[in-house]
């Protein structure tokens, strides 16, 4: 197993390890292993060894800057670089070049991470299997037959395979959870207005959300300390305090009461889904949680989504819509005959639901579901039968889609595999702002069970 963010930050700080030699390996690997998994689109070696040598003399002189100095990351393809193509997996913006950085990426520079280059996606994140784009599929590193979730699909994948030791993804309908739990990593979407979505190209104004894939749940606590925070460019970003993330792990929460949804969330789960996430939560009760049922209004409604993605893309749509995937740019269109009357109804419902939430939390302090109601499809079968292809997505975001409504803090964590050695994931949400409780909850589950502990064998 790959060492962990938190303990090769030990070994970078002592300088017992080498920013260059952990840079060189995950070139290496990446080299090696992306061709089959198709996980970056750009891979920025020149400039990640120059970061890591810069690390490395940094730290040599006693200027160690935090956990993430010298460690080497990636960010998806959808995520502003300066200097740096920023594509989206489509061909529409496949010479288009930032620039400026994303806010979220002059935080990670600031920290000191090594940026090793641009993973891929779905195109324009708009689907959750990352096999619609004009840099190809995303394969699944425990199988690549499989998918391997979108949109953040090659974020998740490069972290399962070692290819960096985190990523940074977005997410509006469950595009960092999904991935993560199909890929067997760990996925944080926080707080709506948490983390900057500032030179991030948009899905949907009102639900995207940036935050790390990480191979446990400590690092994704790292990397979140690091990204979180007001930003006053960013017309989404709250101002309210961030909590201390990383001092909050190896604490449980005590008398925790956990919510279990069943109506919506358990409904017609897979059979080896249902059984994990029943033997997750048996877990969770002998750590001594308070399991209580609990039932949820669910928004469905996709209004806000289709016509605030319309609205960005409407112009290229009009002027160059060959270059466009042919499934994508129907889903785009989608949203054109969208009324002005019709969305400002919905996006009212959107602020009530986000309001009304709240309440739940009155009686349990988180609520747990299964990540995924299903495994994952194989490549093929979408393929081979394209009208499948939406049906499955949606089926595979049933579960995290509600929650970007919400706006509401949310992790997958691996929970399980199924017969056939794909992995299984468990979903905690918590109440707006937080982070710190999702984050203890989750790694208090970790370290009770083994999952985050297994590694693909990549035979590639």
């Amino acid at each position: 197993m790959q060492s962990s963010i938190l303990e090769i930050s030990e070994k970078l700080k002592k300088r017992t390890v080498s920013p260059l030699e952990l840079t060189r390996d995950c070139l290496e690997r990446i080299e090696k292993l992306n061709s089959g998994l198709n996980a970056f689109i750009t891979i920025t070696g020149e400039s990640a060894m120059s970061q890591a040598r810069q690390a490395e003399e940094e730290i040599q002189r006693g200027g160690w800057r935090g956990p993430l100095h010298g460690v080497p990351l990636a960010l998806k393809d959808i995520i502003d670089t300066a200097g740096i193509r920023t594509t989206a997996a489509s061909a529409l913006f496949k010479d288009r070049i930032p620039a400026e950085d994303a806010e979220v990426v002059r935080r990670l520079k600031d920290a000191g991470a090594v940026l090793l280059g641009k993973q891929n996606l779905h195109e324009f994140a708009y689907g959750g299997s990352s096999i619609v784009g004009y840099y190809g599929e995303v394969r699944n590193p425990w199988d690549p037959a499989y998918i391997a979730g979108g949109s953040s699909g090659g974020s998740a994948a490069a972290v399962a395979a070692g290819l960096c030791y985190g990523a940074i993804g977005t997410d509006t309908a469950g595009s960092i959870r999904e991935p993560a739990a199909l890929c067997g990593v760990v996925g944080l979407k926080p707080t709506y207005g948490r983390v900057s979505a500032r030179g991030v190209i948009p899905l949907s104004w009102s639900l995207d959300h940036v935050g790390p894939i990480a191979s446990t749940v400590a690092d994704a606590a790292v990397m979140l300390q690091v990204i979180a925070g007001f930003d006053a460019g960013d017309i989404m970003s709250e101002d309210v305090p961030v909590a201390d993330y990383v001092a909050g792990q190896g604490s449980r929460p005590k008398r925790l009461r956990i919510g279990v949804p069943q109506a919506y969330f358990f409904d017609g789960l897979d059979a080896e889904v249902e059984s994990a996430v029943n033997r997750a939560l048996s877990v969770l009760t002998t750590l001594g949680a308070d399991i209580r049922e609990i039932e949820l209004e669910v928004p469905t409604d996709r209004t806000v989504q289709s016509a605030e993605s319309y609205a960005y893309h409407a112009e290229h749509v009009a002027t160059t819509p060959e270059l466009y995937q042919p499934e994508t740019l129907r889903r785009i269109r989608t949203g054109a005959d969208v009324l002005a009357t019709d969305y400002i109804h919905r996006r009212r419902e959107l602020e009530k639901a986000r309001r009304e939430i709240a309440s739940v939390f009155e009686n349990v302090d988180v609520f747990v579901t299964p990540t995924a109601p299903v495994p994952p499809p194989t490549i093929a079968t979408l393929k081979e039968n394209p009208d499948q292809l939406r049906p499955s997505e949606i089926l595979l975001l049933r579960n995290t889609r509600p929650v970007n409504v919400w706006g509401l803090p949310a992790i997958s964590v691996p929970c399980g595999f199924s017969s056939g050695g794909l992995p299984i994931g468990l979903q905690i949400v918590g109440p707006h702002w937080g982070e710190a409780l999702v984050l203890q909850t989750a790694q208090s589950y970790e370290q009770a069970t083994d999952w985050h502990k297994r590694r693909p064998e990549l035979r590639i």
